[in-house]
């Protein structure tokens, strides 16, 4: 491989992982001190090659980022709207569904502690992200739900085995220090290796 192509594609793989827009200076440190001049014209190579397709490479006040294409920008949107409609309710109840399923309404209440409204289940049904998995029996018959494989692909996961621990999730920031009683009974869950598949 070239210098120039090895240049690029490690300068694509900074710029995909950062969080934040760089600048050249902030690029040419982080890829070990490259010139600058070198990393200008792989900055210009790049933005021609995504200049077609769904996404590109920008520069806006002297930083460079990956954004969505103007024609695109409609998908993007949906998705917002989709992630805006999980409240913290939602995000509890879809938890306690990944870790445990299949469970009920009344096994999810017991576990938060607290009433879970219908309309909940229904964003999470909405999003394609949760599903009715038949009923369980014992009197009552009440509906049990399991996630759906389109949760899986959502959140990047192969299968449930790869869902984060406890520890992972605090610190991501998705549970605050408070959750003490949340995280003790998410962790009744078991180990990821422990949870059965559900991708069916």
């Amino acid at each position: 491989m070239s210098q120039p192509e090895s240049l690029d594609r490690a300068l694509e793989a900074a710029l995909f992982a950062a969080e934040d827009a760089l600048t050249v200076d902030q690029l040419a440190t982080y890829l070990g001190d490259v010139d600058k001049g070198e990393l200008r014209d792989a900055l210009a190579r790049l933005a021609e090659f995504y200049s077609d397709r769904g996404i590109h490479l920008v520069e806006r006040a002297k930083r460079w980022h990956f954004q969505t294409a103007p024609d695109c920008a409609h998908l993007l949107r949906k998705e917002r709207e989709s992630l805006r409609k999980l409240s913290r309710a939602a995000t509890e109840v879809l938890a306690i569904i990944a870790y445990h399923e299949p469970v009920s309404r009344a096994e999810i209440e017991s576990i938060r502690g607290v009433q879970t409204s219908g309309g909940t289940l229904d964003v999470l049904m909405e999003a394609g992200w949760v599903k009715p998995a038949g009923r369980r029996e014992v009197p009552g018959r009440p509906v049990i739900y399991a996630t759906t494989p389109e949760f899986l692909r959502h959140f990047g996961l192969e299968s449930r085995r790869d869902l984060p621990g406890i520890d992972e999730l605090r610190a991501t920031g998705m549970l605050d220090p408070v959750d003490d009683a949340f995280e003790a009974e998410m962790a009744e869950a078991g180990s990821a290796d422990s949870v059965g598949e559900s991708d069916s």
